[in-house]
């Protein structure tokens, strides 16, 4: 099984995501397990208070370093992780092989990051990694930790009803998916392809890796080069 915990001082923002579709479905079958701990149960202000004014001035609020140790302390009292990740914009850029690598532990935290960041102390002696889903800046980590987790999980063995659909997601190979189409076969004069009709399985494989390779080449040939 796959153990992710989440902390957090916005636990409530993160329920929503987790209760649906294929993350419901994971958990339900005990495929994987997500917890989400609110740092201000670990802090030891009295107003809960787990951010405060940066040295050297400036503006903006920084997460503090005492909640989130003692909320660490308190799950590694539990469990050894593999690595406890930060979401932050400047770490290392979400791919699919990220999401492969992380789907094969057993044991991950998850560092939401909120106001202007955390204490540089947390990321120097807490954190293993650091994931960014993007170049641009969103209010709080919380977001980016439930599209991290969506990615990790569903690459989960068992967690899909068909496991063969996530070798052939888009980026699995370093090139874009291929174009897909269901029922009916003739809407509005627009037809399926007759290649997909013809029950050749070889060349519906060579057909749909050609498109594949066409669709990478106009729309993201860095991922060729890659």
């Amino acid at each position: 099984m796959l153990h992710i915990d989440i902390l957090t001082v916005l636990p409530d923002l993160l329920k929503g995501p987790f209760d649906h579709s294929i993350l419901k479905r994971a958990q339900q079958k005990q495929l994987v397990e997500l917890e989400i701990h609110n740092i201000r149960d670990f802090t030891t202000d009295k107003h809960k208070s787990t951010d405060d004014y940066q040295f050297g001035g400036g503006a903006g609020m920084v997460m503090m370093i005492e909640p989130i140790d003692n909320c660490l302390k308190h799950l590694k009292s539990k469990r050894i992780y593999e690595e406890v990740i930060y979401m932050t914009p400047d770490g290392e850029r979400l791919n699919q092989q990220i999401a492969n690598q992380l789907s094969m532990k057993s044991n991950i935290a998850i560092l939401c990051g909120h106001y202007k960041g955390v204490d540089e102390r947390v990321r120097q002696y807490f954190i293993t990694r650091e994931i960014s889903i993007g170049d641009y800046v969103l209010s709080g980590g919380e977001l980016p930790a439930a599209v991290l987790i969506d990615s990790i999980v569903r690459l989960v063995p068992g967690v899909l009803s068909d496991e063969t659909s996530a070798l052939f997601d888009s980026f699995q190979d370093n090139m874009l998916a291929p174009p897909v189409y269901t029922r009916p076969e003739i809407y509005n004069e627009w037809k399926v392809p007759d290649i997909l009709l013809s029950g050749h399985f070889k060349n519906i494989e060579e057909w749909r890796h050609n498109e594949a390779m066409e669709r990478t080449k106009k729309r993201r040939p860095g991922l060729l080069n890659d």
